[in-house]
């Protein structure tokens, strides 16, 4: 969209709002974890008996795609693992459109008839090209 004043004045009290909100949002989560003195003040040393805090580097890496051999694993130890086949549509990068001819669903409108119009044009001039082609043989 365009960069009016209203809409960059409309973002600026959005921030601000979620702000505001990101305090009352927190302040109420504390409450509902039972972690506020009599005095309203929230202490946060107790929070370890509530939940675990773990920092990302001490976390293992996760694979995106499991193995069936962990898959297994996992079953034997207890815990129920879904299987999710992730199909990635492949799309032709220079058309932008997969094997049946439609565009990416990520991709706007504007963009599609955009790319549209090229490939039409492009795929004139490759016909008028192999007309021309075709001429140059015959003589």
């Amino acid at each position: 969209m365009a960069k009016s004043l209203r809409s960059k004045w409309k973002r600026k009290m959005r921030a601000i709002k979620r702000e505001q909100y990101g305090k009352k949002e927190l302040a109420r989560l504390k409450k509902m974890l039972g972690i506020e003195d009599e005095n309203g003040d929230i202490e946060m040393k107790n929070i370890s008996t509530i939940a675990t805090v773990v920092d990302a580097k001490s976390i293992p890496s996760v694979q995106d795609e499991p193995s069936k051999e962990n898959a297994a694993v996992r079953v034997e130890e207890g815990e129920e693992v879904m299987e999710v086949d992730k199909v990635k549509e492949k799309y032709n990068k220079r058309t932008m459109r997969n094997e049946h001819g439609n565009y990416p669903q990520w991709m706007s409108s504007r963009e599609v008839r955009r790319r549209a119009i090229a490939n039409k044009v492009r795929k004139q001039k490759q016909k008028k090209k192999k007309g021309k082609d075709k001429l140059k043989k015959k003589k």
